[in-house]
């Protein structure tokens, strides 16, 4: 995890232009290093490194004497680059996981290179000797990137939004910054000013198909033929085990949170399991947080006690959190509410264990609601009561419907979930690694028949379920544990911790205000009093820029007003039960 930024055709003086680098510093507290370009004074690079592999030779932009006329600026973990190295026998000059896109682009050009690379990434790459910038995203978007480009062809690219927002340009007084999308690269034209030329903007990746890059890995061989439910389990293990493995790619300490949930309770065990094969001479630390009567709390310290990790809990209370939202939104760069919600316990988390302990990189089940059908409302319209079932009954959720809603979350995650994880441990120097959005194992699960992946018997997650049923990885009763939100399971239900929130609002914003929200906020009106406080923060900070934000996050098929999954008719149901 590291935070890169660049400008090309800067029409402003760079060394008050790099002031703005700074404002993403948190993302890399190990170093920093400005780098001009040859022949182009108005070009840049600007990065903040967190060192995870390869301490010594790591700055960047990465150049090597094989190549004086590419620059690379990349965010993010190459996982294949060793096997990439050997099978096309490239001579290395660094440790560096991301020299292989140095190499792979000067042997096959950029769509062979960034099809070719099994990880997260984001990254500027620059080809002064055929006058060419392009800039590309991984699949999910789990590492971020901004742009900002003017129509005389200035462009700004950073790892997050606030290191571009304060830039000048004399022809635009207001720079539009805008995400870049995950699964693309761009090709740019260099000219000989500085300016660039949008040339073409690629979809490269689409998380149904299997990556090109699995035609040289090294995961163990999968069971071939049918869909048998037998077969698949087997396949999903060894994809799943070979996910956790390929991150341990580090040379820092591993860590875990734990919500006690069933994703984030899966990925420790295997981790741990993981570590002791590797001969790791550390233990693995776990984290989870809570308030008191957290059941998240609970839970994490039984999965905890059975696979032997140790386990740190941070207990917080409802003043703690609320005085954390304006950090959070600021950090966040969105206003979405379910994602402002479920990042203030994962912000505390992160800053108890910078300061607290050596773990830098840090593992999460983040990516398994959406890839497995995890939220609430995928059960099937059955499981609902009746009096729910005329309101919703036209659009009742088919297995194809809910594949296909899979997927529009699986390409929205960079809104909302992966923005989440990025940001709330980003703003405290430590590196997240998601093995549940690994490209084989998502996109094997993906092409399982879609009424194999959908809830069955009452149970969301069956099949992922099912499939480590006879593995003891973890206790019984939480690989069966319901569904339970991260933003909810930090609180007791009795007292959940969206309920605190809106109580504290109902001071901070009253009927007047309310009714005046959509002559005040036009684009994606707050409906609530709690998405009116969280706009007004984010607006305090980043004035003008709603549109980061295309749309909220709202659970489909139901007629919901909140997106906690306490709300839902099924969670009232089964705790009642």
């Amino acid at each position: 995890m590291c935070g890169i930024w660049a400008l090309f055709g800067s029409d402003d003086c760079l060394s008050v232009q790099c002031l703005s680098a700074m404002k993403i510093a948190h993302r890399g507290p190990d170093a920093f290093r400005f780098e001009n370009v040859n022949g182009y004074t108005n070009c840049c690079f600007g990065f903040h490194r967190l060192a995870v592999v390869d301490p010594l030779f790591g700055m960047q932009p990465i150049r090597v004497k094989k190549y004086p006329y590419l620059w690379l600026c990349y965010n993010g973990e190459i996982y294949n680059h060793k096997k990439m190295q050997q099978h096309f026998e490239f001579e290395y000059q660094t440790k560096v996981d991301g020299e292989i896109i140095l190499h792979l682009y000067d042997k096959g050009g950029i769509e062979q290179t960034i099809c070719m690379l099994d990880g997260v990434f984001a990254f500027v790459l620059l080809d002064t000797a055929n006058k060419k910038v392009f800039l590309g995203r991984d699949t999910y978007g789990v590492r971020p990137l901004f742009k900002a480009m003017t129509e005389d062809g200035f462009l700004a690219v950073c790892s997050e939004a606030k290191g571009l927002v304060t830039l000048k340009h004399s022809a635009t007084p207001f720079l539009k910054v805008e995400p870049f999308l995950p699964g693309h690269y761009e090709v740019l034209d260099l000219k000989p000013n500085g300016k660039v030329a949008s040339v073409e903007m690629v979809k490269y990746h689409h998380c149904r198909d299997v990556p090109l890059h699995a035609l040289y890995d090294n995961v163990e061989k999968l069971f071939p033929g049918s869909f048998e439910i037998e077969t698949v389990k087997n396949n999903l293990r060894i994809l799943f085990n070979n996910a956790v493995k390929k991150r341990l790619m580090t040379d820092r300490r591993i860590g875990c949170l734990l919500s006690g949930g069933l994703d984030s309770s899966l990925v420790a065990a295997t981790l741990l399991k993981q570590l002791k094969e590797a001969q790791v001479q550390y233990p693995l630390q776990t984290f989870a947080i809570g308030m008191e009567d957290s059941p998240d709390l609970l839970a994490a310290r039984k999965v905890a006690d059975h696979i032997g990790s140790e386990h740190y809990e941070v207990l917080f209370n409802s003043e703690e959190g609320i005085q954390a939202l304006d950090e959070v939104i600021f950090s966040l760069e969105t206003y979405d509410i379910t994602t402002v919600r479920a990042s203030v316990g994962m912000y505390l988390i992160s800053k108890y264990i910078r300061k607290n302990t050596d773990s830098v990189v840090i593992f999460s089940g983040e990516g398994s609601d959406e890839l497995t059908q995890g939220y609430i409302y995928f059960h099937k319209v059955t499981t609902l009561k009746w009096r729910d079932i005329h309101a919703i009954l036209r659009k009742a959720p088919s297995p194809e419907k809910a594949e296909e809603e899979s997927e529009r979350l699986l390409r929205e995650l960079y809104l909302f979930d992966v923005l989440r994880a990025d940001r709330t441990t980003a703003a405290h120097g430590l590196e997240l690694r998601v093995p549940f959005l690994d490209h084989r194992f998502s996109s094997y699960y993906l092409s399982l028949p879609p009424e194999m992946r959908i809830p069955k018997n009452g149970i969301e997650k069956h099949l992922l379920r099912e499939t480590f049923e006879d593995s003891n990885l973890i206790p019984k009763e939480i690989l069966w544990r319901p569904k339970e939100a991260f933003s909810d399971g930090i609180t007791s239900v009795k007292n959940s911790w969206f309920k605190i929130l809106q109580e504290y609002v109902e001071h901070q914003v009253d009927d007047a205000m309310m009714a005046n929200a959509a002559q005040k906020f036009p684009f994606n009106t707050p409906k609530t009093k709690e998405g009116y406080y969280y706009r007004q923060v984010f607006e305090r900070h980043y004035p003008g820029r709603a549109d980061w934000l295309s749309h909220y996050w709202m659970p489909k098929w139901i007629n919901a007003t909140d997106p906690s999954a306490r709300t839902l008719t099924h969670y009232k149901s089964a705790v009642k039960a």
